[in-house]
C-alpha cells in the first residue's frame, strides 16, 4: 500500500499518521510492521515516533501477527463473589487482565481459565469474560461475565452508567474536601503510553473525590467515576496537581512502595438473571494498608 503525507500531517508521529490512514488495522499490527521494517518513508524504514513533515511518500507491506489466545494457567486467584452469571476477582497489582502484546502469561484471564473452565465468549479468544478493565498495578475488585448473555447485560449496565464503582487512592498534595473533574481525556499525541487533559477533543470524564484523610504533605481520598476512560483517575488527579501517590507516569516523585496507591474498594452492579442489586466490597491490598498506617503514626 502506497500513503502519501499531506502538508497537514506535518508533526504527526509515524503511528499516528498509519493508524488515522489504516484504521481497519490495530495499532499493535501497525507498530510491529514497523518494527519489521515494512513501513517505508520516502524509501527507509523508520521508527513509530517519526514525525512527519508533510509530502512523504509511505509504503506499508502488509503481514499477519500471530493470532493471540488465551491459555489456562494454574495461578493464585482471590475470588470475592461468584455465581452463575458472573465473578467479582479482587485484582492484585502487578498483574495484566489479559494478554497483549508483550504480555502472554501470568493474566487475570489466565488465572480464571483454570479456576472456572470457560467465560462468555462476546470478547473473543483474547479476553474472554472481560467486561471492564483495571490497570496493571492497580487492586481490587473486577467483574467478569460467565457467559454471553451476562456479559451483554453487564456491558449495558456499563455504558449507561450504572455500575457504581469506588476507590481508594493517595495523592500528593493537600486537596479541597471534595471535588468533581469533566475535563475531557484523549491519547497524549506525543507519549502514546500516557492520557492528556490537555486537548480539546477528547472523550468525556467524569470523576468525584471526597477527603477521607489528611497529612503533611498528601490526601486520603475516596474517588467515584461516572465514565471508564483509560488512565481516567490518574489523569484527572494529575491534572489538578494530585497524583496518586506513586505514579510517575503522571509526574508523581518514586517511591518504595513498588505500584500506584490505587484500589478499586467498591463495585455494585445488578445481577443479570434477577436484576437484584449485588454489592461487592475488596479490603485495601495489604501493602497500601501497611503504608497508610506508617502515615498514621507517623501524624
Amino acid at each position: 500500500m502506497e500513503l502519501t503525507a499531506s502538508p497537514g500531517d506535518s508533526g504527526k508521529r509515524l503511528d499516528s499518521f498509519l493508524h488515522e490512514r489504516l484504521s481497519e488495522f490495530s495499532r499493535a499490527r501497525l507498530q510491529s510492521w514497523i518494527k519489521a521494517a515494512r513501513v517505508q518513508v520516502n524509501g527507509m524504514s523508520s521508527r513509530a515516533s517519526y514525525l512527519l513533515r508533510g509530502g512523504e511518500t509511505i509504503e506499508v507491506s502488509p503481514a499477519g501477527l500471530t493470532p493471540l489466545k488465551a491459555t489456562a494457567e494454574d495461578l493464585p486467584l482471590k475470588i470475592l463473589y461468584e455465581d452463575a452469571d458472573v465473578i467479582v476477582v479482587d485484582k492484585p497489582a502487578g498483574m495484566v487482565v489479559h494478554a497483549g502484546a508483550g504480555n502472554t502469561t501470568g493474566t487475570l484471564v489466565n488465572a480464571l481459565l483454570h479456576r472456572f473452565g470457560s467465560l462468555s465468549e462476546v470478547n473473543g479468544d483474547l479476553r474472554p469474560g472481560i467486561v471492564h478493565r483495571l490497570d496493571r498495578e492497580t487492586s481490587g475488585a473486577l467483574v467478569v461475565a460467565r457467559t454471553d448473555r451476562a456479559h451483554h447485560a453487564l456491558a449495558a449496565q456499563f455504558q449507561a452508567r450504572e455500575v457504581e464503582k469506588v476507590y481508594l487512592a493517595l495523592v500528593h498534595g493537600r486537596t479541597r474536601p471534595q471535588g468533581r473533574i469533566t475535563t475531557p481525556i484523549a491519547r497524549d499525541p506525543v507519549r502514546r503510553v500516557r492520557m492528556t487533559t490537555k486537548l480539546a477533543s477528547g472523550r468525556e470524564a467524569l470523576t468525584e473525590y471526597r477527603l477521607l484523610e489528611a497529612f503533611e504533605r498528601l490526601s486520603y481520598l475516596e474517588v467515584r467515576i461516572g465514565t471508564g476512560r483509560t488512565h481516567q483517575i490518574r489523569v484527572h488527579l494529575a491534572s489538578i496537581r494530585h497524583p496518586v501517590f506513586g505514579d510517575r507516569l503522571y509526574g508523581a516523585p518514586a517511591s518504595e512502595l513498588g505500584r500506584f496507591f490505587l484500589h478499586a474498594h467498591q463495585l455494585q452492579f445488578r445481577s443479570p438473571s434477577t436484576g437484584k442489586v449485588i454489592r461487592v466490597e475488596s479490603p485495601l491490598a495489604a501493602e497500601l494498608a501497611t503504608l497508610l498506617n506508617a502515615l498514621r503514626l507517623r501524624r
